[in-house]
């Protein structure tokens, strides 16, 4: 039986999204646990190209909010157009994956949809931690101050010994695959060095990469992409249909309708116009 998870980009550039929901299908086809996920994807309409500010990241989690609840939105409306007053009310997707380490507006998400939501940051995290004291290596270096607060938030702030960071975005490596793995390699030893029982190699655009420099490293490499899919996949597995959807009572200026209506606890009981946005 084929179930539907959504990734959803919080940036604009439809490269990554294609680089992400390429790197999940293939890790999927090998995997029996994850057999039968079938994959929608959803891209920022809005925000930045490559999340690499505080403001950028703070657009982001706007613009995740807005593709996921737009396309549930949309999921909804041709369940309707289709099946009428007969129409299920259950949630569009199993599960929903942002796509970013950093996990923008994921603990919103949380809050408004009915269906669980996993983060390439978290995921990974979560699955370096099992290994022991972790260090991360990522590109970009506006991502150090913001992923030290990051790993805080998720509690795994004693486990982490080091940031490494490359000068070079995740944008700008992906153009180029064999400095990209070189420079991941250095920094990866880099990270590892010491007291680093495993390294995290987080970035969309770093999707795949985890494989290729593990070799090098020394210790265990988290692909944050990788950790996210088999996270998602072991999410879908066990979840047991919709989740709680937190009820808001305050009122919004600005936003666009189908966000104001989720936001406020309206979306998500399936009874939505067939009205396309």
């Amino acid at each position: 039986m084929t179930t539907t998870a959504l990734l959803v980009n919080p940036n604009t550039s439809a490269w990554v999204t294609q680089r992400l929901a390429v790197h999940l299908r293939r890790q999927w086809r090998g995997d029996a646990a994850a057999s039968g996920i079938a994959l929608a994807t959803a891209t920022a309409r809005f925000g930045a190209s490559y999340i690499a500010s505080e403001a950028g990241f703070a657009i982001a989690a706007h613009a995740a909010l807005d593709a996921a609840v737009r396309t549930c939105d949309r999921a909804y409306a041709r369940r309707r157009e289709a099946a009428g007053s007969a129409a299920s009310a259950a949630p569009p997707f199993a599960a929903v994956l942002v796509g970013c380490f950093g996990d923008p507006g994921l603990f919103a998400l949380r809050s408004i949809l009915p269906m669980p939501v996993i983060g390439l940051a978290q995921a990974a995290f979560d699955e370096a931690a099992g290994h022991g004291r972790f260090a991360v290596v990522t590109g970009g270096k506006a991502w150090q101050p913001m992923l030290e607060r990051i790993v805080r938030a998720f509690g795994h702030d004693a486990a982490l010994t080091r940031i490494v960071v490359i000068e070079r975005s995740g944008a700008e490596l992906a153009s180029d695959p064999g400095l990209a793995r070189s420079l991941l390699a250095a920094a990866g030893r880099e990270a590892a060095a010491g007291d680093s029982d495993c390294v995290v190699l987080g970035g969309a655009a770093f999707a795949g990469y985890g494989d290729a420099i593990a070799s090098e490293v020394g210790v265990p490499v988290v692909d944050s992409v990788s950790a996210a899919g088999r996270a998602l996949a072991a999410t879908i597995r066990v979840a047991g249909g919709a989740t709680a959807v937190a009820l808001d009572g305050a009122s919004y200026r600005g936003l666009h309708p189908v966000l104001a209506r989720w936001v406020t606890g309206d979306g998500a009981s399936g009874q939505l116009s067939c009205r396309q946005v």
